[in-house]
């Protein structure tokens, strides 16, 4: 019999994203074998962030402050539309990219009873007057492009040119490997040399 604290401590890990049982279970153990002074620094840590981190309410990404750094310097003529405050941060890390940000916290999945009042774009909407260009940022998957799909619909009226990420092949893979839909897209977004 597994102690009852011991499968609490299983299942609160599971219920992370991607973490099945054995994973939960190797977290576990790792916690267990930890000194109290290990463990405690992570409960302070996650009941800290949860305390201070909060939601800025212009572009959606996580902060401490009450809207972001990177809203009150960033060039604010161009916005980059990402489904998630981790996808913003993945971008960030080219350090090329300085305008706004927003993140829809989800996309459409009108399977799963997602529409557009259950994401971010009225806050969009809102945020567009002086902006020249809307990055549609999403993932190449089918709620992202029905997510990009339906904001360009929504902004081209507007006069905003609206651009998306280009898809293809990744570097240093072969053709020969890539599935049909990442190699037509590649042929349709090809670009001049």
């Amino acid at each position: 019999m597994m102690p009852e604290a011991e499968a609490r401590l299983i299942a609160a890990f599971r219920k992370l994203p991607a973490v099945g049982l054995k994973t939960a279970e190797r977290y576990a153990y790792a916690v267990l074998k930890m000194s109290r002074d290990e463990a405690e620094s992570i409960a302070v840590a996650i009941t800290e962030a949860k305390d201070k981190i909060k939601t800025c309410p212009l572009c959606g990404d996580y902060t401490e402050s009450d809207v972001c750094e990177r809203c009150m310097t960033a060039d604010k003529s161009v916005i980059c539309v990402v489904g998630e405050p981790k996808d913003i941060h993945a971008i960030e890390k080219l350090g090329t990219y300085n305008g706004m940000y927003h993140a829809l916290n989800g996309l459409l999945d009108f399977r799963k009873g997602i529409g557009a009042e259950n994401i971010r774009i009225k806050e969009l909407l809102a945020r567009l007057d002086g902006v020249k260009e809307v990055i549609l940022a999403t993932n190449p998957d089918i709620g992202g492009e029905m997510t990009a799909n339906y904001i360009a619909g929504l902004i081209k009226p507007m006069g905003i040119k609206v651009t998306r990420l280009a898809h293809g092949i990744p570097m240093g893979s072969e053709i020969e490997y890539a599935d049909e839909m990442t190699l037509g897209k590649a042929l349709s977004d090809r670009k001049e040399m």
